[in-house]
């Protein structure tokens, strides 16, 4: 058995990066609908936290489905 550590070391490091990624982008979601939970304390603006976190729940949607669509082709 031939093992390509080339190419097994290019598949670890791009889910690394797509793991911290995602994990990055996850955070600055719940961060958002933090925010506007403080917004709606303080009687402010609550769109721009709202915007920003659904954007970044639907960026996270996005990667883990084409994800599996790699996966299934």
């Amino acid at each position: 058995m031939n093992i390509d550590w080339a190419a097994l070391g290019s598949v670890f490091g791009v889910s690394l990066v797509v793991t911290v990624a995602m994990v990055g982008v996850f955070t600055l979601g719940v961060v958002g609908l933090a925010r506007r939970e403080a917004a709606v304390s303080r009687q402010g603006g609550t769109a721009l936290a709202t915007t920003g976190a659904c954007l970044c729940f639907v960026a996270c949607a996005a990667v883990v489905g084409y994800g599996i669509q790699l996966i299934v082709a």
